[in-house]
């Protein structure tokens, strides 16, 4: 009679732990495991950065999706997220001022971590110093860094303005920021995106980078900025930096991975002087996450693809896939074509991802 009665409690507490245990969502079941799965944390459209509480909620959303690297802002709209002493000795300004309460990169360093979640810092806006921000203090402070079109025009694109990223003094300002938090942090690593190393392939106009081409070539560049020799010569300039940046890093702390984050190639060199290809081949790069967003599976698959025709196998080993999500505006992905994008590239090879951006996971 014992072991009946023995029997119907276990069943009784197998029935309530079923009934009272959160059921798993479809990505918690379907969605690939992987070594490296990692997501781009922003401050724009997002309040994942703006307190303890809301960076620890992100660390633990993030771990129950398996998520292992984040890829966390540190420089937007022309301040850092973190207090920068850099930052301050250029224009005066310590952090962005919606932050100035803590230190948000500190923090999530220290949270992560004790959850084995490694965490690097993603110098988001590169070389553009605001968005469609005509008073910016840049522009005050440091009026020949600006870019120029064949026009003349300060340098902008989709209403992001840029520096003449071939300029010496915001290849210096950068490099000081990276060294930086390499220095002053326990990061994992540093990246930069489709504005670092990159510059539109508008831009070259200014009066340094004529001198730089004139004092070459004899010559002034063509007015077509799509002219091929003229977008190679910027493009390999560009290059140079993302190798300094690689060997600055690697000099202050040969564990820290570098990683870039650039658009598609070819288009990436033809509007942003990124031959991010050149990157993997020449070694300045630990891994690159190209953003392979699109919106259909049919579309996803072909730029996929065309990396068996851009890098040997050998190569591609280096390039893990960013995989749009979620935007600000209201897009998000549906659960099962995500699933179905992540099978798509793991079938031909591509053993991680990185999802823009965070906010898709935080479904509380």
């Amino acid at each position: 009679m014992f072991s009946i009665y023995k029997l119907l409690a276990v069943c009784i507490t197998i029935f309530f732990t079923c009934c009272n245990s959160p059921s798993k969502t479809y990505l918690e079941k379907y969605l690939p495991k992987s070594s490296f799965k990692g997501v781009w944390v922003t401050n724009v459209g997002s309040d994942a950065l703006k307190s303890e509480a809301n960076i620890k909620d992100l660390v633990y959303n993030c771990k129950k999706y398996q998520i292992n690297h984040l890829f966390v802002v540190v420089w937007n709209k022309g301040v850092t997220q973190y207090p920068s002493d850099v930052l301050k000795k250029y224009i005066g300004i310590k952090q962005e001022q919606m932050l100035s309460h803590f230190d948000p990169l500190k923090f999530l360093i220290e949270v992560a971590h004790r959850q084995g979640i490694k965490v690097h810092a993603w110098f988001e806006f590169g070389f553009s110093f605001a968005y469609n921000d005509p008073k910016s203090l840049w522009i005050e402070k440091y009026p020949d860094w600006l870019g120029r079109d064949s026009e003349g025009k300060i340098l902008r694109k989709n209403n992001f303005m840029w520096w003449n990223a071939l300029h010496p003094g915001p290849q210096k300002f950068l490099l000081e920021l990276i060294e930086e938090v390499v220095t002053k942090y326990d990061v994992d690593g540093i990246q930069g995106d489709d504005r670092l190393p990159a510059m539109p392939s508008e831009g070259g106009y200014d009066p340094y980078t004529l001198s730089l081409f004139q004092k070459e070539f004899n010559k002034r560049p063509p007015r077509n900025h799509k002219e091929e020799n003229w977008i190679s010569w910027r493009a390999d300039q560009l290059s140079e930096f993302g190798k300094k940046v690689y060997q600055k890093v690697k000099f202050i702390n040969p564990k820290t991975q570098v990683s870039w984050a650039p658009s598609i190639y070819p288009w990436s060199k033809q509007e942003y002087l990124q031959s991010w290809p050149d990157w993997i081949i020449e070694g300045y790069a630990d891994f690159i996450v190209p953003q392979f967003y699109r919106y259909q599976l049919v579309d996803y698959s072909k730029i996929i693809d065309q990396l068996e025709t851009q890098l040997n196998a050998k190569e591609r080993k280096k390039v893990y896939a960013g995989v749009l999500a979620a935007l600000g505006g209201g897009y998000r992905i549906n659960d099962t074509l995500l699933v179905d994008m992540v099978n798509y590239h793991r079938s031909k090879g591509i053993e991680g991802e990185v999802f823009f951006y965070y906010e898709f996971f935080n479904r509380q």
